[in-house]
């Protein structure tokens, strides 16, 4: 009977381990209409060699974007129009933040770090849907590319390198 158990438990594990295996963020729902704090967790390197860059890219409807410095990375934002205007604190924006890039840093395989963003989620984003935020995870000269999104319908637990994402929920 242990045996059973036992194996029981290190299919449970291996199948965490697995869920595990990408880059996620924190907090998986944010409602449309406020500030959402994007927390993108690193779990491990590729294939053994230390992350030297992470670079996000950010979806449409998704502005005012701020992120937070890491000490020992070098952090730039590459910035660009949006599709269309959208209302901030009554002012119109048109451009802004489209991708985050901490680089230069140095975060071994073994070790596990966290790298936060703020934004603001617009009003007209579609409640009940996922948001993604396509990662590039660098590792000298090999990269993970968690930048899968679901086609309409697909399962996201089938892809083999999904983006991380947030449910978008109602503005309470």
């Amino acid at each position: 009977m242990n045996k059973y158990l036992l194996a029981a438990g290190a299919t449970l594990t291996l199948g965490t381990n697995t869920a595990f295996a990408h880059i996620t963020l924190e907090t998986q729902e944010a409602a449309v209409g406020s500030t959402y704090k994007a927390v993108l967790r690193v779990p491990h390197g590729c294939d053994g060699k230390a992350t030297t860059a992470v670079r996000v890219q950010i979806p449409e409807g998704v502005i005012a974007v701020k992120p937070m410095p890491k000490s020992g990375w070098t952090l730039q934002t590459k910035k660009g129009k949006f599709e269309k205007s959208y209302q901030l604190y009554g002012q119109a924006v048109s451009d802004g933040v489209k991708e985050v890039d901490w680089s230069g840093g140095n975060l071994p395989d073994e070790f596990y770090d966290e790298f936060v963003f703020r934004a603001t989620l617009t009003a007209d984003l579609p409640v009940g849907q996922k948001l993604y935020f396509p990662v590039v995870q660098e590792c000298g000269d090999a990269a993970d590319r968690w930048i899968e999104i679901p086609a309409a319908g697909q399962d996201e637990d089938a892809l083999e390198t999904p983006a991380p994402g947030i449910k978008l929920t109602p503005k309470k």
